[in-house]
This record gives structure tokens, C-alpha cells and sequence, in this order.
């Protein structure tokens, strides 16, 4: 075989390498680029017939070795073919995904990396004869059918240019905030609703300030920085910072770099108990704005209506109870929305809003407050109020399929608030109520026990049920089954896609479902 044929079936190699490493770091972002994480999903994700492609390799790098360079060149072209066709079965895995693979400028560098180590084995196994040929274009295949293996060592051997990269963006993001001394900057976190008082927050603030707040989910440290280097403009007034955290330590490296002037703690529950391990390290980490912000002498108001969070000092409550300085009383809801009044002292108003569930109210007496605190008269809140949209993902009411209604609470993955969205189902009465669920992940040991609760409240309402994923779904059938639902009535779907063509079946005008939690593909299974 000649060095161009040679040539031709290791370019061909290489572009189905580059798509297998695409599907690879497609699910290393989906775990937030954490080896542990990525890892796990490797594991549940394994099936013996991937080996088969590897094995054979091994086998034909060994009797090439034995018996000749010849032997093993031979079979470029089928190792080549084979690479291909699995680099193609896993692009269309990328492209059927619930979230594909954002090619951020890290993934580009990966994938630049990953693109160079091949070529340099590439031309080294076309340079070399003999021994080191089989050896070079042996390794050449053998990464290329052990992709996470690439994305491991591409992972790790990049560590300190994304660490470098990762401190110039940080520290120019904090000169734009130190030459802004004008600039109020306000973080809001919680276990849930802070994304939810964020968009309400921001558009109260609206009628007064120039407002900036962070897009979407930008709740990471460099989704913050992003914000602050691309959309941060010389007449912003108020930065409004979402902050998340899975780990003891993340809210307090957002506060080091935007110095929050104020804050609002929505709530403390059980998320993320896989890394946080249990309440206490929820509730440490998340007051961890609190401390910041106490060192400026600033405000830090937090929702008292939560049991973790009504003890805790340094912080104004608001809420509904009697226990809250600001707070919400005469509360009325369903399924337009609902309609309650504000108790500010010796202020009171009444609003209403188009926002579903119980829990709104909450965000938005939170984020009424702070923003009455920041001068904006209780008229122009009220006015606001009446004029909020439902944030993208949370309890949105959208059309649907054959005439039926939509609740989608895609973004919704905490216990209180699926159940919450459960109850926001049950108000439509007189039509018929279904539910699509993957369940909730990462809750550690309690995973199993909230997802049966969920389960279970989703059998109290529903006249049909679709969980997703068959091993996820386990706790959550039993929930609905011991409250005595219909087996019949209960479907079990392997994605997203199956599930919507189950519930097609059912649609009609008179139909509404409830989409609650669509988790990407990293926790199907």
C-alpha cells in the first residue's frame, strides 16, 4: 500500500476521530467539564459491544508486530472504515441530543489539541517503518476506539492553559467593575427561584435604572465574567448577578470577583446533595452572600418562608408569614396566575401577575423589596408586576400538539418546586392532566426517596403519566403505583422524543401536560 492510499485512510481516520471526540465533549460539557462527573456517565453509559472495534485492534497490532508491518498496514482501510462509521453514528447522537454541544472557545481548543495529537501520531506512523510503524499507527486507532480516553488526557494536559485563560478574564472583568464606582451590584442565589427573582428583580428595576443582569443560567464564575465583559455598558446602574453553586466555596469565588453591594437568598434546600452531601453545606454555602455582602454594610434579604433559612441572623426577611418584615397577605391563584397583596411596613398594594404557582409569589415579594429598599415607588412595582412574562422553561404556558396546553418547566430540577409545578397542574380542572418526567438528579442518598414523593403527588393528579428513562424512572413508578394509579394509564418512554410521540397519542384541545424537568442526555438511562 503506498504512502498516498496511506495518507487518504488516516485523513478519513481523522474526521471520524473528530466527530467521535465531538460526542465525547458534548457530554464532558453536559458535566460541567468535571473528570468525576464525566466519568460516572462513562460508566453507566458502557456496553460491552463498544470493545469489539478496540479488541480487534489490539489483536491485529499484535500479530502485525509478530509478523510484519505488512500484516498490520493491510488493514488500515477497514480500521479507517470503522472509525468513520462510528464517528457517524455518534455525530447523529450529537444532533438527536437534548442539548448538543456548544463549541465555546474551549471546546475549539480541545478540539485543536485533540486534532494535533492524532496528526503527530498520523505522520509519525506514515514516516516510520517496521516496528515503530505498527506502534504509531497501532496508537493512532487505538485512541481513536478509546475516545473518552483522548478527552480524559485532553482535559488534563489543558488544566493549566484554560487555568491562565480563566485568570485573564476574571481579572479584566474586575478592572471594568473597579473603574465603575458608581455601579450597584446585587447577587441573588438559592437553592431555586433565584433565576426566577432575577428576571423579576431586573425588570421592577427597569423602571427606574439602567439595568444589567446576568442571561439565562449564567450562574458560574466565568458566566458572570462573560456578562461582565461583553454586556456591561457605561451607563449601567445595577448589575443584577445570579450566583450558583454545587460545591462549598463557589458563591464566595463570584462575590471575590463582583463585590455584591446587596443581596436577596431565595431559598436553602436539597439540591446538588451529590456534592454538597447535606443541608448544612447548602446552607453554608449559600450564605456565603450574606458574609460578602455584610462586609460592604450592605442589605441581604432572604425568603422566611423557608424552615433552613427563618433562623439565621444578618438577614431581613420576606415572605408570607407573620415572621417577615415584607410580605405578601390575601393571596389568591391559578391557573391565569395570581393576585396578592404587598405589606411593606405601613405601605400595603395589591398586584397581580400572570405568573403561575405559589412560589412566584414569593420571588416576587423578594425581589419587590429589594427594589422599594433601591427607591422605586410601590406604584411603578405594582405597574411591573402586572407586566411580568413567565422566565423561558418555568412553568411557561405555551400551545401544543393536536390543540393542547403546554406547562413547561423544563428548567425546573429541585423537589419543592416539582411539586409546586404539580399543584399548578391540578388547578385546570375539567381537562385532562398529564405529566412527562424524567425525575430529579442529584440529590444524592435522597435521590430515590424525592423522586418517589414526585411520583406519588403526580398519581394524586394526573389522569396519565410518562416517565423518562427506564432505570430513572424505577422510584418514580413506584411513587404513583402505591397511591393506587392505573398501570395501564402509566407509560414508560427511553427519551424526550418517545415520550412526546406517547402523549401525542392523547392530545386534544382538552389536554394539558405538564413538562417538568427535561434533563440532558448525560442523565438518561
Amino acid at each position: 500500500m503506498n504512502i498516498i492510499y496511506q495518507t487518504i485512510c488516516l485523513v478519513l481516520g481523522l474526521v471520524g476521530i473528530f466527530l467521535l471526540q465531538v460526542r465525547q465533549l458534548q457530554m464532558l460539557q453536559q458535566n460541567s467539564y468535571f473528570a468525576s462527573r464525566y466519568t460516572k456517565w462513562l460508566v453507566t453509559s458502557f456496553t460491552v459491544l463498544k470493545t469489539l472495534p478496540f479488541v480487534t485492534l489490539v489483536a491485529l497490532l499484535i500479530f502485525g508486530l509478530k509478523f510484519g508491518e505488512a500484516t498490520f498496514v493491510e488493514s488500515i482501510p477497514f480500521f479507517s472504515a470503522v472509525t468513520l462509521w462510528l464517528g457517524v453514528i455518534a455525530f447523529k447522537k450529537n444532533n438527536g441530543s437534548i442539548k448538543k454541544l456548544v463549541f465555546t472557545a474551549r471546546i475549539k481548543r480541545t478540539l485543536c489539541f485533540t486534532c494535533l495529537l492524532f496528526a503527530a501520531l498520523g505522520v509519525l506512523g506514515l514516516v516510520f517503518t517496521g516496528t515503530l510503524k505498527c506502534i504509531f499507527l497501532g496508537a493512532f486507532y487505538f485512541l481513536a476506539f478509546v475516545p473518552p480516553i483522548v478527552t480524559l488526557v485532553s482535559l488534563f494536559a489543558l488544566k493549566p492553559v484554560e487555568k491562565c485563560v480563566a485568570n485573564y478574564y476574571i481579572n479584566d472583568a474586575k478592572k471594568l467593575l473597579s473603574s465603575r464606582k458608581d455601579l450597584k451590584v446585587i447577587g441573588i442565589t438559592g437553592s431555586f427561584g433565584k433565576t426566577g427573582t432575577k428576571y423579576i428583580l431586573s425588570r421592577i428595576l427597569r423602571e427606574k435604572y439602567n439595568v444589567l443582569m446576568t442571561p439565562e443560567s449564567f450562574n458560574t464564575p466565568m458566566g458572570v465574567v462573560r456578562t461582565i465583559r461583553e454586556k456591561l455598558r457605561g451607563d449601567t446602574e445595577i448589575f443584577v448577578c445570579e450566583m450558583g453553586a454545587k460545591n462549598i466555596g463557589d458563591i464566595k469565588e463570584i462575590c471575590d470577583i463582583v463585590h455584591p453591594d446587596s443581596a436577596i437568598i431565595t431559598s436553602v434546600g436539597p439540591q446538588h446533595l451529590e456534592t454538597f452531601l447535606n443541608i448544612e453545606n447548602v446552607l453554608k454555602t449559600k450564605f456565603e452572600l450574606r458574609d460578602a455582602v455584610a462586609q460592604k454594610g450592605g442589605l441581604v434579604l432572604a425568603n422566611g418562608d423557608n424552615e433552613h433559612i427563618a433562623q439565621q441572623n444578618g438577614v431581613i426577611l420576606y415572605g408570607t408569614g407573620k415572621n417577615c418584615e415584607y410580605r405578601a397577605e390575601n393571596i389568591t391563584g391559578g391557573r391565569n396566575g395570581v393576585s396578592f397583596d404587598l405589606v411593606f411596613g405601613d405601605e400595603k398594594i395589591n398586584v397581580s401577575s400572570k405568573l403561575l404557582g405559589n412560589h412566584n409569589v414569593q420571588n416576587i415579594t423578594g425581589a419587590a423589596a429589594l427594589a422599594y429598599k433601591l427607591g422605586v415607588p410601590l406604584k411603578n412595582i405594582a405597574f411591573a408586576i402586572s407586566r411580568l412574562s413567565p422566565v423561558e422553561h418555568r412553568l411557561e404556558m405555551k400551545s401544543s400538539v393536536n390543540g393542547s396546553l403546554l406547562i413547561d418547566d423544563a428548567y425546573n430540577a429541585n423537589p419543592e418546586g416539582s411539586l409546586e409545578a404539580v399543584n399548578v397542574l391540578s388547578s385546570f380542572e375539567g381537562m385532562t392532566k398529564i405529566i412527562i418526567t424524567p425525575g430529579l438528579v442529584e440529590l444524592g442518598e435522597k435521590e430515590f426517596e424525592y423522586n418517589k414523593g414526585l411520583g406519588a403527588a403526580a398519581a394524586k393528579v394526573c389522569d396519565k403519566i410518562i416517565f423518562v428513562g427506564e432505570n430513572r424512572s424505577k422510584p418514580l413508578k413506584e411513587g404513583a403505583l402505591e397511591q393506587g394509579f392505573d398501570e395501564e394509564n402509566l407509560f414508560v418512554a427511553k427519551s424526550f422524543a418517545e415520550a412526546m410521540e406517547i402523549y401525542t397519542k392523547f392530545a386534544d384541545s382538552n389536554t394539558v401536560v405538564l413538562l417538568e424537568n427535561d434533563l440532558p442526555d448525560n442523565y438518561l438511562n
